[in-house]
């Protein structure tokens, strides 16, 4: 946990669990979780050494192998700031395509339409679908409500590298499933 959840968990008038948030007693502790955490066995990503769960935050620690696991998966997900930002299109705010309601997020935009626009039939253009490389600024979908409840459930986001071509997205997929196993 942070420090600040942590703390809040912690008061000293009515200290909870952090997970399911019960009364703790004073000193107690789970001897049930100690145990299995001694007797778990488990192996570093870095140097493939098998070892009990409770050594492992001492091995991480001083595996350089481990770390370099651990590099990797960050330098993977860390992107280099944009410099010119003139040249992308705007991925974070769109315009409502019923009214001219403007500056939604991808969650505000579909709770938008369907709270004033759940049975209007017009045709429209995606605003979400249209930004993306990938997009055609002139599809109007037949359905736009319907697309909204299948395609804009998450932020592509959280799962699309734009500047990276799909068969480096998929080289970089291959490669994490086969080094997790």
């Amino acid at each position: 946990f942070c420090t600040p959840c942590l703390q809040e968990c912690l008061k000293p008038k009515k200290p909870v669990c952090g997970v399911c948030r019960s009364t703790l007693s004073p000193g107690s502790r789970a001897l049930d979780l100690e145990k299995q955490i001694e007797m778990t066995e488990t192996t570093c990503n870095g140097c493939n050494k098998k070892m009990y769960l409770s050594k492992m935050r001492s091995h991480a620690a001083s595996c350089s192998k481990y770390q370099n696991y651990i590099m990797e998966g960050v330098k993977a997900v860390t992107k280099e700031p944009l410099h010119n930002t003139r040249n992308f299109p705007n991925r974070f705010t769109f315009p409502c395509p019923y009214c001219s309601e403007r500056n939604f997020d991808q969650e505000g935009l579909v709770e938008h339409c369907k709270t004033l626009h759940s049975m209007d039939a017009k045709q429209v253009v995606c605003p979400i679908c249209a930004s993306m490389p990938w997009g055609d600024p002139n599809y109007r979908s037949a359905n736009f409500m319907e697309h909204l409840q299948r395609r804009h459930r998450f932020s592509y986001d959280t799962f699309v590298d734009y500047d990276a071509d799909e068969d480096d997205m998929m080289a970089q997929v291959l490669m994490r499933s086969l080094r997790d196993k």
